[in-house]
């Protein structure tokens, strides 16, 4: 099979990350796969929401937003309410960063990051996790830094990418237009030590077998394995 950017079926994306580009944030980078391009910025506030009001333990959340022309034609901007699928893409952002968060470590404070979505192509949610991942980074190495925490908060690695059959064909990493037609489509969350945070996948048409998805699962362990090591590159630059 021959996809529309060229690329192999088991390749992923190429992947671009641009750290500090919000200079006012604690922590932020611009991440870019193929053409989907998201600004995630790590915000830190030195109090607990309400709910957890008292407690020792620190919190991390997520905001996620698509601007209006980041997709072909203009969308409006959701005002008032979110919509459903805004909704559920931050909650599983923000879960998945606190799955490899030491919220003791945190402390009394909270973490908020926001996703905002330039240019969409695809894969805008697991890019926001990975990208959101190295903005939250970025924002504990500082606190750490700053002696503000007395250990590093964040404890492993967590990225996302998607995977799915198109025209009988399992594809990683699957862009717009694929995702658009895909028979099945999943989106995988994975830490660095190769465990799952979340999985979500659907079937449109037809149920999937297990062999399917084993095949699936294997590509997009890959292309996680791929944006890890790219998350650790960004960093370590970032570094010195």
């Amino acid at each position: 099979m021959t996809r529309s950017d060229g690329r192999r079926p088991e390749a992923p994306r190429p992947s671009r990350v641009e750290l500090n580009p919000a200079p006012y944030a604690e922590g932020s980078c611009l991440i870019e796969t193929g053409s989907t391009r998201i600004l995630c910025a790590a915000s830190v506030e030195e109090e607990l929401p309400a709910w957890r009001a008292g407690g020792t333990r620190g919190w991390v959340t997520a905001e996620y937003s698509m601007l209006p022309r980041a997709t072909h034609t203009r969308r409006r901007r959701e005002r008032g309410s979110l919509g459903g699928r805004t909704q559920e893409i931050q909650r599983l952002i923000g879960r998945s960063l606190r799955g490899v968060m030491d919220l003791e470590a945190l402390g009394p404070r909270t973490i908020i990051v926001d996703c905002d979505v330039i240019q969409a192509d695809g894969g805008t949610r697991t890019a926001a996790i990975t990208g959101g991942w190295i903005a939250l980074s970025l924002a504990c190495r500082g606190l750490l830094e700053e002696g503000i925490i007395e250990r590093q908060a964040v404890r492993e690695q967590v990225a996302a990418i998607s995977a799915g059959i198109v025209d009988g064909v399992p594809l990683l990493d699957l862009n717009y237009e694929e995702d658009s037609r895909a028979e099945i489509d999943l989106n995988v969350v994975g830490t660095g030590e190769g465990a799952f945070v979340e999985i979500q996948g659907t079937a449109e048409g037809r149920p999937f077998s297990r062999t399917q998805l084993d095949d699936l699962l294997g590509l997009a362990t890959e292309g996680i394995d791929t944006l890890l090591m790219a998350q650790r590159h960004a960093l370590e630059v970032e570094g010195g």
